[in-house]
């Protein structure tokens, strides 16, 4: 264990300390909690192998950070794409390099599929998140404008 925490992939032995990480994530952005629906929407995303998790373990065996991927695809490249949909770290273990260690694990699960590349967006304000990117050598699209259409 690095610094007190592990970080490994997530099973569904992991959905109950994942559902509720999750839940804070939601309630980060504003959403209102439900760890029902968030236990529901995981164990969907797991059994279908539709994401890969990852979950940081503290010395107590407590869930204290997740990341979660969504493959897609690159027509031009030929190859895929994993979107890192997903980071949420406790705030009490925030500044122990979890974050970096969970975007670690990420970025070798992309290469170990043989991923061009992952990707990932975040609020244009989320000024810590975007430090942390910055100094793992993440950099910003300017080549390209994105868009999207609600549904």
């Amino acid at each position: 264990m690095e610094k007190g925490f592990e970080v490994r992939r997530a099973d569904l032995n992991d959905l109950e300390q994942l559902a509720g990480l999750f839940d804070g994530y939601r309630q980060f952005y504003q959403q209102p909690s439900n760890v029902d629906g968030a236990h529901s929407f995981l164990e969907e995303r797991i059994r279908s192998n539709e994401s890969t998790i990852f979950i940081a373990i503290d010395s107590n065996e407590k869930g204290v950070g997740f990341t979660q991927l969504y493959p897609m695809f690159s027509s031009v490249r030929m190859r895929s794409v994993w979107i890192l949909n997903d980071l949420f770290v406790l705030r009490e273990a925030r500044k122990m390099g979890v974050g970096q260690q969970l975007m670690r694990a990420a970025e070798s699960w992309g290469r170990s599929e043989g991923a061009v590349a992952l990707e990932l967006a975040t609020a244009r304000d989320n000024h810590a998140a975007k430090s942390v990117y910055d100094s793992m050598g993440w950099t910003l699209d300017t080549e390209y404008d994105h868009y999207s259409i609600r549904l």
